[in-house]
């Protein structure tokens, strides 16, 4: 099983633009696919059921991606998609946020139609992350834009009601980059307050699905540098990975304690991860 970074590139930041791979030790693998579609790679899911990885490429497209790595559909290029995030649905639909129309837009896994909106445009600032609970229920990270502009909060949207955005989460502390859902059902958010500030506290935090409240907070705690925060996935024996500049770092998601870079990487400056195949 490989661990899949996607290391951003241009504006997202100076690392490789590339999907790099990472063996189970955190030894580097390097780059596991490479096709000209895919630019400064963002969002990242695996399809269990068909043993395909989805990536949101920056040159606005969504690929799926097989075991041996190679290219087995594609979107096309999408006017205007700007894809960020990605995760797939209760439906077995492939959801990607959208950075410019601030949404969410759901996909066939065969990517051989249109997207559809889930959300209206402009339903949160800007997004940051988004999940599914257990029940079906749907959380946004709602953070701050590249133009510095947003809120800091988690919002959610309940199955079978208007579309409308809930704010669940309030909490002073908080500037999100991505969100989770852990095996007990909590929502976990990666956080960078102030976001883009040189001395800014970095965190991933545990809050309760039901109403909001904040559980526990993981730090570092010394173990990594834990710079720049970004994508969050829960590894196949329940550890739970956090994308950052130049590392992956770990935690023992039971005990809350960190086990300290489980990848080192200059210029990674990953966007997201994925356990695949």
């Amino acid at each position: 099983m490989f661990l899949l970074v996607t290391s951003a590139a241009g504006v997202n930041g100076n690392g490789f633009g590339a999907l790099l791979a990472f063996g189970p030790n955190g030894r580097p693998r390097g780059i596991f696919i490479v096709d000209d579609r895919i630019a400064d790679p963002r969002g990242l899911a695996v399809d269990s059921k068909k043993d395909l990885l989805f990536l949101n490429s920056g040159a606005n497209r969504v690929l799926a991606i097989s075991s041996d790595s190679r290219v087995v559909r594609d979107t096309g290029q999408i006017e205007g998609l700007n894809p960020g995030g990605g995760n797939f649905g209760p439906d077995g639909r492939y959801f990607v946020g959208l950075r410019s129309t601030h949404t969410i837009m759901a996909f066939s896994t065969t990517l051989d139609a249109a997207g559809e909106h889930l959300l209206p445009p402009e339903i949160v600032p800007f997004p940051r992350g988004f999940a599914f609970g257990h029940d079906g229920q749907l959380f946004l990270a709602s953070g701050i834009g590249p133009n510095g502009q947003g809120d800091n909060t988690v919002v959610a949207f309940t199955p079978g009601r208007p579309m409308r955005a809930s704010r669940l989460v309030a909490d002073a502390e908080l500037s999100p980059l991505d969100l989770a859902i852990a095996p007990n059902g909590n929502i976990v958010v990666s956080s960078e307050r102030p976001f883009g500030a040189l001395d800014a506290v970095t965190t991933v935090r545990e809050y309760d699905a039901t109403d909001g409240h904040l559980v526990r907070v993981f730090f570092p705690n010394g173990k990594a540098e834990f710079r720049k925060p970004r994508g969050l996935r829960f590894a196949p024996n329940g550890d739970l990975y956090c994308v950052a500049r130049d590392e992956v770092v770990g935690f023992d998601f039971a005990s809350g304690e960190c086990l300290g870079a489980i990848v080192r990487f200059p210029r990674l400056n990953g966007q997201a991860l994925a356990f695949f195949p």
